[in-house]
């Protein structure tokens, strides 16, 4: 079986660290090859087999295209493993391209995508286009079948943390109580929301708050802090090292407008840093709250403060919820049994 993973480009991101988690973990063999192919990115260079991987070019699509069935002819792939939509109709095309009917295409749902406001078209592509479906979360497959998507094609594989990387580490007393954000800085992350929280928290000297990560609000975020006063009680960090920045934090927040199942939380809760987060997608099915993190119903500062404020001021609850987290990664959320049931789908 020779199997090529697509993705889009190797920038920071969920759908992009799961890419090469799968790429470096993957065991090649005689009976089984993976090849790559991705456009550039900051996480280019964490690709560990390089002979088997392609860089696309940003936008040029009829070349990638071109390129792509070239190399899948020579190298007789036989499933294509989609990381996206784009690279989903990349697939379809390259299947009809190549002249292998018969090439079986693997679809990795990541995010919400502009086709779902379709449901009746995106069920259609889903059931007709792909061979298999892999969600990262239950309730995201639910989602699909409400659309009209097959049962028997959709497979839930969580996400999975590989522990080595994000080592458990036990929180040492600082002068100032961090609570952070990691998340990419555009509309659907709502950073307004975050900074609602630090401004009705303001009074409290001891709780400073951190924005790491990048994109296209980063301006916008901060003319609003100064704005609101908030220079000495938020600082914005740019891209930094998830786990670095994991471990400095007593608590992670997760204020997003829409979620399908984000891999920093799972990230954080193998450091050892809770996390209060809202309800969306398939959060649930990670944090119990009270149990292995905070969850909030609404997107509300007053309900987020109430969270913090526990969880700073009861020791015991919050090295009970960071221990109870770091067992759950452990038994279900761990890179290796993301790989060994990403292999059975192939």
């Amino acid at each position: 079986m020779k199997v090529l993973m697509l993705t889009d480009k190797l920038t920071m991101g969920g759908a992009e660290n799961y890419f090469i988690k799968l790429e470096n973990k993957m065991i090649q063999g005689t009976d089984f090859n993976l090849f790559t192919a991705a456009g550039d990115g900051e996480l280019t260079d964490l690709i560990k087999n390089k002979s088997h991987h392609m860089t696309l070019a940003r936008e040029n699509h009829l070349l990638n295209l071109w390129r792509l069935t070239k190399y899948i002819n020579k190298k007789h792939i036989t499933v294509i493993h989609a990381n996206s939509l784009r690279m989903f109709f990349y697939a379809c095309f390259l299947r009809m391209t190549t002249g292998k009917l018969r090439l079986k295409i693997l679809y990795t749902k990541h995010n919400i995508t502009s086709l779902e406001k379709f449901p009746k078209i995106f069920s259609f592509c889903m059931n007709y286009g792909v061979n298999g479906i892999i969600t990262v979360s239950d309730f995201e497959k639910e989602v699909l079948i409400r659309y009209g998507v097959k049962r028997e094609k959709i497979t839930t594989v969580y996400n999975g943390v590989d522990l080595e990387r994000f080592p458990f580490k036990e929180k040492t007393p600082k002068e100032k109580f961090n609570v952070g954000i990691l998340a990419r800085l555009s509309p659907e992350k709502n950073h307004n929301l975050f900074l609602d929280i630090a401004s009705s928290l303001k009074q409290k000297g001891d709780i400073k708050f951190y924005i790491a990560g990048d994109g296209p609000e980063r301006e916008e975020i901060q003319k609003k802090i100064e704005k609101m006063g908030l220079k000495e009680k938020v600082e914005m960090l740019g891209a930094v090292e998830p786990k670095k920045f994991l471990e400095s934090m007593d608590i992670l927040l997760l204020t997003s407008k829409r979620e399908v199942f984000p891999m920093v939380i799972l990230e954080a809760m193998a450091s050892g840093t809770p996390v209060v987060s809202i309800d969306r997608g398939g959060i649930r099915e990670a944090i119990q709250d009270q149990e292995t993190g905070m969850m909030v119903d609404k997107h509300c500062s007053k309900a987020f403060n109430e969270k913090i404020v526990s969880l700073k001021s009861d020791c015991e609850l919050r090295n009970r919820i960071i221990d109870a987290a770091r067992k759950k990664v452990i038994r279900e959320f761990t890179s290796n049994n993301m790989v060994t049931k990403t292999f059975e789908q192939y």
